[in-house]
């Protein structure tokens, strides 16, 4: 008899298309992948009300929500409306606790509404804003996947990622993070999975420690 089917949702970081998950390998006989890519949100859409659609899409009961990056909040958001086995971040960030100070700077300011998104739609800007400035090959390698370029969404992305609302991380959320990660530093970060020389990116430089990460979290 073949194993009951794990149907797996997976939402990518801020701007990335489905492509950030090319890494990720779950057993074919055992889980079924199924990106949910990014909507454009409505003029002025609470988090709330975009997370409540996005959440439509997720057609089984029981299923597993992974988000990463800013698709971790965003998920977080979703599964008030869902039924999941295993909720799951990834680089990410379980409360406005564990932003970091630039972050957090940006939220206090408003400086974040100063990022012209309207004319870095193509450049390294914005991956500089997601990444940090750091090595020139990682910021070509995630430059790759930014495939979201619509203005409307990218202003709405970092307005809701500085300004997320959460006091308390929700329960039972599974956390796994790169000990390395610049973009939210895992000393800001509380109750995780950590893992050795992750970065932001390990979704996609470390693809197979993530993957066998997974597998193990949603067979226990």
């Amino acid at each position: 008899m073949n194993p009951e089917i794990t149907h797996v949702y997976f939402v990518p970081g801020m701007a990335a298309g489905k492509e950030i998950f090319k890494n990720i390998r779950l057993p074919k006989n055992r889980f079924k992948i199924h990106i949910l890519e990014w909507l454009i949100p409505k003029k002025n859409e609470a988090i709330e009300l975009y997370a409540k659609r996005m959440a439509e899409r997720v057609e089984e009961a029981n299923s597993v929500l992974v988000g990463v990056s800013f698709g971790g909040v965003v998920v977080q958001e979703m599964a008030q409306y869902l039924t999941l086995k295993n909720l799951i971040i990834i680089s990410s960030v379980k409360s406005k606790k564990e932003l970091p100070t630039r972050m957090k700077f940006a939220r206090k300011t408003g400086v974040y509404k100063l990022i012209p998104t309207r004319l870095v739609l193509s450049a390294d800007d914005l991956t500089k804003f997601s990444l940090g400035p750091r090595s020139k090959k990682r910021l070509q390698l995630y430059q790759d996947f930014l495939h979201v370029r619509d203005k409307r969404y990218l202003d709405w992305a970092i307005k809701n990622m500085v300004k997320w609302q959460r006091e308390e991380p929700m329960e039972g959320v599974v956390h796994i993070h790169g000990d390395s990660d610049v973009v939210f530093p895992v000393k800001n970060i509380n109750d995780c999975i950590k893992l050795e020389g992750g970065t932001h990116i390990m979704l996609l430089d470390k693809g197979k420690k993530v993957s066998e990460k997974l597998i193990e979290i949603i067979s226990t």
